[in-house]
């Protein structure tokens, strides 16, 4: 039996906002206080440095409008942009196995049923984190997570329609050199509105993890309150 879950489906959030956010629920359902709870959302652009981001992955250039922000989460060096769905599963891991490599594995799966959804074949490639498209491989999905007490935080990036440049002009994406990165509106030949992808990624997401989400209760279309995180952390 599918177990109850909170839903908090976003718009654009401030990659530093979201983070806090994302604390506060971990802490909440670390206590017990709420379920595990997702998120889905979107981020103005902003580059995000992981714990393996080495030097020289960042090559920005002069003007370039982009926030670039250090995190906790594992991984290296991605970019985050309108148009991009991005997932945060704020979940339990001693509910789902204690074991962060198939953690791991489970979203890329749910990313790639998602993206099956639509009627776009993806898949894993040995070796590399991430959800990619084949011949030539071209990277469609990044995944970057951070436990504690295991609960999860952070998650993955869905390339919807965006200009992936900034993965290769900006950055050493994933310190990956010479990597392609690709969107479901390139690959389908048509503008693709995010929310046309949001139904499929909760369904996915809910089929992997068995979850039966819900909407979390007082949730808004916006961001809540820096005095609503504080509650969620009591």
């Amino acid at each position: 039996m599918a177990r109850d879950a909170y839903l908090l489906d976003l718009g654009s959030v401030g990659y530093e906002e979201a983070w806090a956010l994302q604390r506060s629920l971990a802490a909440a359902v670390s206590q017990g206080a709420i379920p595990e709870t997702v998120l889905f959302l979107e981020h103005p652009p902003t580059i995000t440095l992981g714990r393996r981001t080495e030097p020289g992955e960042l090559h920005l250039p002069a003007g370039a409008d982009v926030d670039v922000v250090e995190t906790d989460r594992g991984g290296r060096s991605t970019y985050h942009g309108p148009g991009q769905l991005v997932c945060y599963p704020i979940l339990d891991l001693k509910l789902h196995g204690k074991d962060v490599k198939r953690y791991c594995r489970d979203l890329e799966e749910a990313i790639i049923r998602t993206l099956a959804a639509v009627e776009v074949e993806a898949t894993r490639i040995d070796g590399l984190t991430g959800v990619w498209l084949e011949r030539p491989p071209r990277k469609i999905a990044s995944i970057g997570v951070h436990l504690s007490r295991w609960i999860s935080t952070h998650g993955y990036a869905l390339n919807v329609d965006l200009d992936p440049a900034p993965f290769t002009d900006w950055i050493t994406a994933c310190g990956l050199e010479d990597a392609a990165f690709t969107s479901l509106a390139r690959e389908l030949g048509r503008p693709v509105a995010v929310d046309e992808v949001r139904p499929a990624a909760r369904a996915a997401l809910a089929e992997v993890f068995d979850l039966e989400l819900s909407e979390l209760p007082g949730g808004e279309p916006g961001l809540w309150p820096q005095s609503r995180h504080a509650q969620l952390a009591l």
